[in-house]
């Protein structure tokens, strides 16, 4: 049960850090990332191959946040003149090729066969017994520290720019501030955070193929920030433990009714995700946390 409870912390810290991103890009920023599975998938593949290339974990971990970084700062380079339609299009475009060319470039990265015998950071510190719980231990480091950053990044002059140009990018531009330029910055920033995450996945799993990454992981990141409330760091944060641990925690239901199985079982649990989303949007439009706004102050009698 302990090493159950762990595996879905961990599952859950992961999948927040994506939530996180999603909403620095979407939540903040307005730019619709559907491609996000992507560039989860290419830092858990960087921060894989740099070791097997000999690299330290850790050091493998920076420079594939630094790699993931670029790649999404380059994507929205390239879709500058998109509207939120085409862009999200053309993410979701980025990370279906980025699929394919693992899958079938076998000399790079090994396509279908995976990556096996991924070392996590600092394994050989810890006796075998404590490794889980040390590995969730530096997993929740990195999110209180991903957070605190965007958190601080929110109430800054930059944070405020950002939800200038999330409202109206043509006035943001007309006032003098470098749309593109923010754009861009609010990808990488993004992205730099998706490389956490895949690379946390790579170390976990200790093991990667391309069937690991797909779109169901946008869903979790989408359900987090529609959840917590858009442009809400700390919604997302919530949301994010809410929407899976439900969905992890649920598979303990084939204990509790063992007359189900494993396809019934799976229906019910998007099931209960599916009437949660709707409940919440129905009489919590702005999420669980929203997102705090500035506004006149009350007229004093």
């Amino acid at each position: 049960m302990t090493s159950y409870l762990i595996a879905t912390l961990v599952l859950v810290v992961i999948a927040t850090l994506s939530g996180l991103a999603l909403n620095l890009q979407w939540g903040l920023g307005g730019l619709v990332n559907f491609g996000l599975f992507g560039f989860y998938m290419l830092g858990a593949y960087a921060c894989s191959l740099l070791q097997m290339q000999g690299l330290p974990p850790l050091a493998a971990m920076l420079l594939a946040l630094l790699l993931t970084a670029a790649a999404s700062a380059l994507v929205s380079l390239i879709s500058v003149r998109l509207s939120e339609d085409y862009l999200a299009i053309v993410t979701l475009g980025f990370a279906e090729s980025l699929r394919l060319f693992i899958s079938y470039e076998e000399w790079l990265t090994r396509g279908t066969l995976g990556i096996p015998n991924i070392v996590r950071p600092f394994a050989e510190l810890v006796p075998t017994a404590w490794r889980d719980l040390f590995f969730l231990g530096f997993c929740l480091v990195w999110l209180a520290l991903v957070f605190v950053v965007l958190q601080r990044l929110a109430r800054s002059p930059f944070g405020r720019l950002l939800r200038a140009t999330r409202e109206d990018a043509g006035v943001a531009e007309a006032l003098g501030k470098n749309v593109l330029w923010v754009r861009a910055r609010s990808f990488a920033l993004g992205g730099a955070i998706l490389g956490i995450a895949g690379s946390l996945h790579a170390f976990y799993y200790t093991y990667i193929d391309p069937t690991q990454f797909t779109t169901i992981l946008t869903a979790y990141a989408f359900m987090a920030v529609i959840l917590g409330g858009r442009g809400s760091h700390a919604g997302v944060l919530v949301a994010g433990f809410t929407v899976i641990l439900l969905l992890e925690g649920s598979r303990m239901l084939a204990g509790v009714i063992p007359w189900l199985d494993g396809s019934q079982l799976a229906a019910i649990r998007l099931s209960l995700v599916g009437v949660l989303l709707l409940a919440m949007l129905i009489f919590k439009p702005n999420g669980l946390l929203p997102e705090y706004r500035l506004g006149p102050r009350p007229q004093e009698s």
